[in-house]
């Protein structure tokens, strides 16, 4: 028995390190060439024969790197959470209550998953120019602080939630958003958890929607403010791999304070089939 696991053991880890190692190969090869001179850019050898942190100094003293960058933690952030508490209201909604039409009203979220982003843009940019949201956070925002994703994957957690605990939450005198707020909510982190870093690395990495509403350097978000180093006298390679490489570190971070909640997340749901 023992002869049959090994050579299957082994086979796993050699997929397993063939896999991460593909995984890994692009950041590896982005932070090698961030520590490159402008010279050595296009040079096909992996390690920099003179490596140099100028690329950083000059990405974060020359331009307005940390402003890009708060710009996106802010909004990153701040939707987020909006995310995070309108999912799972509307999930809550949509599960635990009683009125009618409650299951063509989530027939008709769900359709707006069929509905390509590049559609949308157009009619976003309208409401921008008339509200006035046009170069501003609020403008940035607002097409992020709710998704249909979000309310599908809460939706399928809540109706997971014995009806009777929040029957008895009602028994007790709780108000219905007492019951969502006390006794339902805490009992969704791990999902929230999961929606929550979902939702951050779509608006951290979102690119297309932020170009197009806002013109000022001043309210760019890091993923606009990288491009404006490629233009038509070519790309400024060694100091867009800089900042990328500074820009994954929040990832990293919110990844490693969630990923214990996420792992739970998949796990009941593959519990629940």
């Amino acid at each position: 028995m023992r002869h049959r696991v090994l050579p299957v053991r082994i086979l796993s880890y050699l997929v397993l390190t063939a896999g991460a190692a593909i995984m890994i190969f692009p950041f590896v090869w982005m932070l090698l060439t961030s520590l490159k001179p402008l010279p050595e850019i296009y040079s096909l050898s992996w390690l920099p024969r003179q490596p140099t942190l100028q690329n950083y100094v000059t990405i974060l003293f020359r331009y307005q790197f940390g402003r890009w960058f708060l710009n996106s933690l802010f909004v990153g952030t701040a939707t987020t959470l909006s995310m995070v508490v309108f999912c799972s209201l509307t999930g809550y909604t949509l599960t635990k209550l009683d009125f009618p039409g409650k299951g063509f009203v989530f027939v008709l979220i769900l359709a707006t998953l069929f509905v390509p982003t590049e559609m949308l843009v157009l009619p976003w940019y309208a409401a921008s120019v008339r509200f006035g949201w046009v170069d501003t956070y609020w403008g940035i925002m607002f097409p992020g602080m709710i998704h249909a994703f979000g309310v599908f994957l809460m939706r399928q957690f809540f109706q997971s939630l014995p009806n009777d605990l929040l029957d008895a939450a009602r028994v007790d005198g709780l108000s219905e958003l007492g019951v969502f707020w006390r006794v339902a909510l805490p009992l969704m982190r791990s999902p929230l958890a999961a929606l929550a870093i979902l939702a951050f690395l779509g608006n951290w990495n979102a690119f297309i929607w932020p170009l197009i509403v806002t013109h000022r350097s001043e309210v760019f978000t890091l993923p606009v403010g990288l491009a404006m180093f490629s233009g038509e006298a070519g790309a400024q390679w060694n100091l867009i791999t800089a900042g990328a490489t500074l820009s994954v570190f929040p990832v990293l971070l919110v990844f490693a304070i969630f990923q214990r909640h996420i792992i739970e997340s998949v796990a009941s749901s593959g519990v629940k089939g």
